[in-house]
């Protein structure tokens, strides 16, 4: 199970949010996502692990993430550069990426993903947007082309990563979550949307 998230530091995340909101505001609104995402990564029997941006967060145990939680740098290039890194460079068996910016996401979510997995090669939890919230690879058969050519922060990001997995792999589905990238979305993250 691992975790990208950047440093929460301001001006570097959620600027789309921040354009909206404030950079600050955008600032602590993240920090409230990873928290709620850490806290729901860490119920399973999974390992959890952080991929962590810039690379200097790796070492700075507890200040931005809990000390207990091992990270490792998600390295340069784009977001599929990153995450198809991070899936070789994971120890053998299924492997879930996920993000720290949807709400509504909860344990069971990840608890559904990694069951899926025993059938399908990959799973898909998909954001309302055309993204994804989470990607799972059961990473039995290898997926060379993974990521290229993916249309980044679009409504196409989904549709794109489908497209670049082999025809004979077998997909699941999540149910569709909403995540938050600018200040409009806001409005779908309610105090219900972050009871347990």
């Amino acid at each position: 199970m691992i975790i990208f998230a950047k440093a929460p530091v301001a001006g570097r995340v959620k600027t789309r949010l921040a354009a909206g909101v404030g950079t600050g505001r955008a600032t602590a609104l993240f920090r409230l996502l990873i928290d709620q995402t850490m806290s729901e990564a860490r119920r399973g029997a999974w390992k959890t692990i952080l991929a962590v941006d810039p690379p200097a967060a790796v070492g700075e145990a507890g200040r931005f993430f809990p000390a207990e939680v091992p990270r490792i740098a998600q390295g340069p290039g784009d977001l599929g550069a990153r995450m198809a890194r991070v899936f070789q460079a994971a120890p053998p068996g299924p492997v879930l990426i996920i993000g720290a910016d949807a709400p509504g996401l909860r344990a069971r979510h990840l608890c559904a993903a990694f069951q899926a997995l025993a059938g399908a090669d990959a799973v898909f939890g998909p954001a309302e947007d055309g993204g994804y919230w989470l990607i799972g690879l059961a990473r039995r058969r290898p997926a060379p082309k993974l990521f290229e050519g993916v249309r980044w922060s679009t409504p196409f990001a989904l549709h794109d990563t489908l497209q670049t997995l082999p025809r004979h792999f077998r997909v699941a589905h999540l149910e569709a979550l909403a995540d938050i990238d600018e200040a409009a979305d806001l409005s779908r993250w309610r105090p219900r949307t972050l009871a347990r």
